[in-house]
């Protein structure tokens, strides 16, 4: 798929990262309408995107979800998204009352540690054909 149109949300993600692919992969299952779309950091979209948000575009360490034209990072794309998934998690949303700080506090200690805990690839997560259509080069 090309470039989205601007209201259909897309997560970008950490490529290589085992919790983000595994994140990816957990939306997908529970996004039955296949709203959303998705880009590793890495791609070219990806780091188009991070230039357009004066974003670092070598620390990769944030998911965020772009949707209408906004950027959402770490714990505020993870409510957004869960907000629009199947069954109960549109739940989480109410974590919007945790203030931010202390909710990217938590993000970002996962973050830190990701790779350790969860592991690397060496190469950017390649889709299965039959979800490529859900992923923007």
């Amino acid at each position: 798929m090309g470039t989205p149109d601007p209201i259909t949300p897309v997560v970008l993600f950490d490529g290589v990262c085992n919790l983000c692919n595994s994140s990816v992969l957990f939306i997908i299952r529970r996004d039955p309408r296949a709203q959303f779309r998705f880009a590793p950091l890495q791609s070219e979209f990806g780091q188009e995107q991070l230039k357009r948000f004066r974003l670092s575009t070598s620390e990769l360490n944030s998911v965020l979800l772009l949707v209408d034209g906004t950027l959402y990072q770490k714990s505020s794309a993870a409510i957004k998204i869960a907000g629009r998934l199947n069954a109960g998690w549109p739940l989480l949303t109410m974590f919007r009352v945790v203030p931010v700080r202390v909710r990217d506090g938590i993000y970002d200690w996962v973050a830190k540690n990701r790779y350790r805990w969860f592991g690397k690839r060496e190469v950017c997560m390649i889709p299965t054909p039959e979800l490529k259509s859900r992923f923007i080069g």
